[in-house]
């Protein structure tokens, strides 16, 4: 319940000195039968009659009559919304150069963690994602199940395909995934730290491919400026760390995101692959329509009818039963 005119509950405070002149006035008004002693009345039984002069009737109407000046009402709404969701594909670098310290714990986890929030953040999204290194495939297709997106985005590791760095092939697969999708608005951000050196499609291709299906690509370069510890395997097979140069072809990056009306952004710790994210959500946001309808309806007539019978009850009990003498 609400009130069209809440002020009016600032009256309220009447009552106070309403309730003491109530109180005080029997005690200056002269009696209208005078006796020498009331001796004669002692001992007498009290009657139930005597709490009726004592009822706070005159109170009661006025607070009523309050909530009435108030307005109370009540309302039934209705809300519609239809929400366009925009297809966003991920497509990420896994190759062995991603695991990388220059990020905290290294690229390729930074990257998942702060990938996994970008989705959570956008409900309203449908998203896919695909890995590549040497060769890519789509970890998952485009879906607005978040929940199993993520499961699945956790799941990613390097290993678990052949090792590389096939950017036009990873960009490939993912405007394969998200060219039929649903919607106007197509998406794909491209994650990598390297430069294209295996796959048998060219980057700038690629690019082209994604301009005539309308999708934008926005591209990441991961990865500090300078010398970073990247990974190197032994004749054995195991990684050891060593510090090199880090080699971003971002002349190639910068191209296929003009090539797609996309943008491209550095990300050189993890704090600026937040940042990047956060531009990216406010470049891409989501269209939502809401349509909304109420009724209001008057509540104040009870409270009216409560306090007229209250008044006319206390005016039957003056008269007729606490009569008082001439």
């Amino acid at each position: 319940m609400t009130y069209l005119n809440p002020q009016y509950f600032w009256l309220l405070l009447l009552l106070i000195p309403l309730a003491v002149w109530l109180v005080m006035r029997p005690k200056h008004n002269d009696a209208s039968l005078q006796v020498s002693s009331t001796k004669a009345f002692e001992g007498m039984a009290k009657t139930k009659k005597i709490w009726l002069y004592y009822f706070p009737s005159t109170l009661i109407v006025v607070a009523l009559l309050v909530i009435v000046l108030a307005r109370p009402q009540t309302s039934d709404s209705y809300s519609n919304s239809t929400t366009e969701g925009i297809n966003i594909v991920i497509a990420m670098d896994i190759s062995g150069s991603m695991l990388a310290r220059d990020l905290s714990p290294n690229r390729l986890e930074a990257a998942k963690d702060v990938g996994i929030e970008f989705i959570l953040s956008r409900p309203n999204d449908n998203f896919g994602l695909v890995v590549f290194a040497g060769e890519s495939f789509t970890q998952c297709p485009i879906t607005s199940n978040h929940a199993s997106l993520v499961n699945l985005f956790k799941q990613v590791d390097f290993g678990i395909i052949q090792d590389g760095t096939a950017i036009g092939l990873g960009l490939a697969t993912a405007i394969n995934r998200i060219k039929d999708a649903e919607g106007k608005s197509k998406v794909i951000i491209l994650l990598t730290d390297g430069t294209n050196n295996t796959g048998d499609i060219a980057p700038i291709s690629a690019a082209q491919i994604a301009q005539s299906y309308g999708i934008r690509v926005y591209t990441i370069g991961v990865g500090t400026q300078g010398i970073a510890e990247v990974p190197m395997l032994d004749q054995f097979g195991n990684i050891h760390y060593t510090e090199a140069e880090v080699v971003i072809d971002e002349t190639t990056l910068q191209q296929i995101a003009s090539t797609t009306g996309g943008k491209y952004f550095r990300a050189t710790n993890v704090s600026s692959l937040k940042q990047i994210y956060s531009e990216i959500d406010k470049m891409e946001k989501t269209k939502l329509k809401t349509e909304n309808y109420s009724r209001r309806y008057e509540q104040y007539i009870p409270f009216l009818l409560l306090a007229l019978g209250i008044l006319l009850l206390d005016i039957f009990i003056r008269v007729f039963i606490l009569r008082r003498l001439p």
